[in-house]
């Protein structure tokens, strides 16, 4: 098991939010709940390498 930080907020009656890692790519649920789930089906859609041209954050480390 790993764990992903994402954004999250509700907004009216849904709750919308992103990955950290993945920032263009918007999702939205009913619930928080919803939205989780919502957030793990894309992450494994990001990383199956079925879509190409996926932009990320990451970090590197300058000394």
């Amino acid at each position: 098991m790993m764990r992903k930080k994402y954004i999250y907020w509700k907004d009216d009656d849904m709750w919308l939010g992103y990955l950290e890692e993945f920032p263009d790519h918007w999702t939205q649920g009913e619930t928080e709940e919803e939205l989780k789930e919502h957030l793990i089906d894309i992450y494994k859609e990001l990383t199956s390498g079925n879509i190409p041209n996926v932009r990320r954050i990451a970090e590197i480390e300058i000394s």
